[in-house]
């Protein structure tokens, strides 16, 4: 099979020909349809991950087909058509785990940076950490749910997002754009904040009843005249200094969600979270059950990103256009 390798940090991908691998007991072979490429992909080979193993074939969200099934496995048949999540697999006996919440296990693996992923024809995953596909889903437009998908769509539940609620989006990217759109599928009132007036039309197209250009304007004060504030600021964007201008304009009791970050600190005023009773929390992907409602609600309400195909061939240049901020879309690296 054909696959890409990241063998060292800074090092470009490499594409390479290797052996198909077989699955073991309570494994499956997935025959890979689609992966898309991700920012992680990018803060992988750029050494973000301390505890990544290289060589390490990237990629963690991933659509194909049950080609093979592990013993032991129950539940999936070859054909079946899955998707693989960033959770790889977890310990299975701690007690996130036994609730259900495996994406909080200490001992929990990560797709595509410690176990080998999706840019490759085909992967292997441990058969509870793939997910059955709603019927007639499209697998290629399906691919960034496994990871932008879930982290938006989870974090706007862990953050308390709900009908009638007010809701500001940081980036209108990768995952701030399914933010938006899953913000007002469930009823809630959804404020975007970009860098520049270039992303207003697209904010707005998505759902978005107010656009706030940040590099000429307080964030803050304009999230505080929208009604006394957001009640949810979730940030999609990979800054953390781009999440710590928000504070003030939430409302009382409001919530500051990290989704995106960057390697700075955060840091924040303790007066005003105090007399605000503010919280700051942050959302990592989900766990299996998470990925489930994600498809679901997707399904429900027509809600997919916009996606480029390309080959595995053109991976290493769409990380290069990612990290140039010249990615032009989402792209989806696809199999025949």
């Amino acid at each position: 099979m054909r696959a890409a390798l990241a063998t060292a940090v800074n090092a470009p991908l490499s594409v390479i020909d290797r052996e198909t691998p077989e699955p073991k007991a309570g494994e499956v072979l997935i025959k890979v349809t689609a992966c898309g490429v991700c920012f992680s992909d990018l803060n992988l080979i750029r050494g973000h991950y301390p505890f990544a193993r290289f060589p390490v074939i990237p990629g963690h969200e991933i659509t194909g087909t049950i080609a093979a099934v592990g013993e032991g496995v129950t539940g999936l048949s070859v054909g079946d058509a899955v998707g693989a999540q960033f959770l790889y697999d977890s310990c299975g006996h701690c007690d996130y785990c036994v609730a259900g919440e495996q994406i909080l296990c200490p001992k929990k693996r990560i797709t595509g940076i410690v176990a080998d992923g999706g840019y490759a024809e085909y992967a292997v995953f441990k058969a509870g950490y793939v997910t059955p596909l709603p019927a007639g889903m499209d697998p290629v437009a399906a691919a960034p749910l496994m990871c932008a998908g879930i982290t938006a769509f989870n974090g706007l539940r862990k953050g308390g997002a709900k009908a009638g609620s007010r809701v500001a989006i940081i980036g209108a990217g990768g995952i701030g754009a399914l933010a938006i759109r899953y913000a007002v599928a469930m009823g809630a009132r959804v404020a975007v904040i970009g860098r520049s007036r270039r992303g207003e039309d697209h904010a707005k197209s998505l759902g978005a009843e107010l656009f706030i250009p940040s590099a000429d304007t307080d964030p803050a004060a304009a999230l505080k005249a929208w009604d006394g504030g957001a009640n949810l600021v979730l940030n999609a964007a990979p800054s953390t200094a781009a999440a710590a201008a928000t504070l003030g304009g939430l409302a009382p009791d409001g919530t500051l969600l990290l989704c995106g970050y960057g390697s700075d600190p955060l840091t924040l005023p303790t007066q005003p979270m105090v007399l605000n009773r503010l919280r700051v929390m942050a959302s990592p992907s989900g766990s299996p059950h998470d990925l489930r409602d994600t498809l679901a609600f997707s399904a429900a309400h027509d809600i997919f990103p916009s996606v480029t195909p390309i080959s595995l061939d053109q991976a290493p240049d769409a990380l290069d256009a990612l990290g140039s901020g010249a990615g032009g879309g989402r792209s989806v690296i696809t199999f025949a």
